[in-house]
């Protein structure tokens, strides 16, 4: 499928999209995800709880709960949960701006540079891969910006249809944007073991009922493969549009 999809691209050859501003823009919308790592950080150490907050244990959740008492059998006091939620929120906006912005043809090639697509069967076949992957990743994204808008504490089940919209949509995103790069980058090993590593979490926490000694820590086994998986192809998408907006550069130069 490589050979067949792709051409070597001639000197300042690239697809038209690859080098605009909304290319740069949606490849580094999928590279922010990674901000949840710091707020969630930064809310865990103004935990307010009789315990210290342990990531082995605590939900994610709770450090986006509105109010401080007994939720669910525990007892939740996060301070900062404006932060949490807010994360929550730019996280999906940065998911679903990648998913609008990153056209399916530069998927189909991000990857691998020095390649224009060649319209033929071979890219016809690996155009609806692209497409499903950027829907996955819209939905994905829009259910984490409904957990940030409904946080658990408030007994709506929006919360916990945002929080599996993110997970199913985030991890099947992952495993088929793998697919699609597996000819281009070792990169796509990576991807396709975070989708993977989500998709497991979640099985397990579905027969378990999240019924396990350190739930947090299956929790977050759905969940941070699928920001840092985004984050990676965010990564790969931005290297790939900067090196088409140098070129086009030099060549302006000229």
């Amino acid at each position: 499928m490589r050979e067949q999809m792709t051409a070597p691209a001639a000197f300042g050859d690239h697809l038209p999209d690859l080098g605009t501003i909304r290319s740069n823009i949606g490849g580094w919308a999928q590279l922010s995800v990674v901000q949840y790592f710091v707020a969630e950080s930064a809310v865990i150490e103004a935990w307010r709880g009789p315990e210290p907050y342990d990531r082995r244990i605590g939900f994610i959740s709770d450090l986006g709960a509105l109010r401080c008492g007994i939720y669910e059998h525990r007892y939740v006091c996060s301070p900062l949960h404006l932060l949490m939620n807010a994360s929550f929120v730019v996280q999906g906006l940065g998911m679903l701006f990648g998913a609008l912005l990153l056209s399916s043809a530069l998927l189909c090639i991000a990857a691998r540079p020095g390649v224009r697509i060649l319209h033929g069967p071979a890219y016809r076949k690996a155009w609806p891969t692209a497409v499903a992957v950027r829907v996955l990743a819209g939905i994905s994204g829009l259910g984490t910006v409904v957990v940030g808008f409904v946080p658990e504490d408030l007994g709506s089940p929006f919360h916990l249809a945002g929080a599996l919209m993110f997970f199913i949509g985030g991890a099947f995103a992952l495993l088929l944007l793998g697919l699609l790069w597996l000819p281009h980058t070792s990169m796509s090993w990576f991807i396709m073991a975070c989708g993977t590593l989500t998709l497991g979490a979640l099985v397990a926490g579905g027969l378990t009922r999240m019924e396990v000694p350190e739930p947090g820590t299956l929790e977050r086994l759905m969940a941070y493969p699928v920001t840092i998986g985004f984050s990676a192809a965010g990564l790969v998408v931005a290297q790939r549009v900067r090196e088409v907006r140098r070129t086009a550069a030099r060549l302006a130069k000229r």
